[in-house]
């Protein structure tokens, strides 16, 4: 559907995905409007749709500048060329609006976290206990505010969190 955009002259062409790009960064995007003597709504609709979604795809997934080429090759030079130029150009922008919608799918984000290391002699139980523990102060932000959790663990615990995150590590290093 992106061949949709040989409709529009290759001078206009350029200004036309920059809108686009504005809006997959959470701006105002192009109005229909504006190109309406151009295409049906149901172009229009599959335009915007197929142009955002190359966007996101070229910038999500850090493609060369022949991989977009090769992408885009129904469509003529100059076209390809203006889609190129304004991925290029605002990848860090692009991409940084990415990482934010992605975030923003938890409403709970880790903003800070900070540890201590205590060694627990005795208890009101035991006199004389020496057991390690961890202290784990996690700062949360929800929705907006602050708030702050605070963790005790034991050597156990503390295990099973190292063990957990390892396995969260290697499902984030297999989608890379």
């Amino acid at each position: 559907m992106i061949n949709l955009l040989e409709k529009l002259s290759p001078e206009e062409c350029p200004k036309l995905v920059h809108m686009v790009a504005d809006e997959v960064c959470g701006r105002r995007g192009p109005r229909r409007s504006d190109y309406s003597d151009r295409w049906s709504l149901t172009e229009w609709m599959d335009l915007m749709n197929s142009l955002s979604s190359f966007i996101r795809f070229a910038v999500g997934r850090g493609c060369t500048d022949q991989e977009v080429r090769e992408l885009l090759s129904d469509l003529d030079t100059a076209r390809t060329e203006a889609v190129l130029q304004c991925v290029r150009s605002r990848f860090d922008e692009i991409r940084h609006a990415l990482v934010d919608r992605t975030n923003a799918i938890s409403s709970t984000q880790l903003q800070d976290f900070n540890w201590q290391i205590k060694l627990a002699l005795s208890s009101d139980k035991l006199s004389a206990l020496n057991t390690p523990l961890l202290n784990l102060s996690l700062d949360l932000k929800d929705s907006g505010t602050q708030r702050s959790t605070n963790i005790e663990m034991n050597k156990e615990e503390l295990q099973t969190l190292i063990s957990a995150l390892e396995a969260a590590n290697k499902v984030v290093l297999q989608l890379k």
